[in-house]
């Protein structure tokens, strides 16, 4: 699902837990680490896919976290030219993401990896809020800042 923009309508997912750390995780197979995040489905609500990515890449459902918080509109990030598929019709030139806060209510145990068959991680840690915006991937920064901006507050009140 491509918007007549060309963004592919995704949402993304900033676990935190009690002691305003957040979920960082690494890429399967490779030395890159972001947020989960995940396309939205037709037919699906924002918070319907961040709930099913959250379970999907995560291993968590709704009764593992409680939703603080979500960014005011949609951000947008280009792919670079490299990463766009121009035989794919329609031609998907970025993502314009919903952010979640969520925090966990249960211990770290319930963190599930391998929830997919398809899993997106085969490593995490807790980190300082501010560690991902650096870390990210160069073409995605400018997003993550904005969703930290607008989230990171919400941190100080758990």
């Amino acid at each position: 699902m491509i918007d007549e923009n060309g963004f592919r309508p995704n949402v993304g997912i900033i676990l935190s837990n009690n002691d305003g750390k957040v979920f960082w995780g690494k890429r399967i197979g490779q030395r890159s680490w972001q947020f989960p995040q995940g396309g939205i489905n037709e037919g699906e609500t924002p918070l319907e896919a961040m709930f099913r990515e959250l379970e999907e890449e995560v291993g968590l459902t709704a009764e593992h976290v409680e939703v603080m918080g979500f960014t005011d509109d949609w951000l947008k990030y280009h792919l670079p030219k490299h990463l766009i598929r121009r035989r794919s019709t329609p031609t998907c030139i970025g993502q314009k993401q919903l952010w979640f806060l969520l925090r966990l209510t249960t211990d770290d145990s319930s963190v599930n990896l391998r929830a997919s068959d398809v899993p997106e991680f085969d490593g995490w840690r807790w980190v300082h809020h501010g560690r991902p915006v650096r870390e990210v991937v160069y073409f995605k920064r400018s997003v993550y800042e904005k969703a930290m901006q607008q989230l990171a507050p919400l941190l100080a009140s758990t």
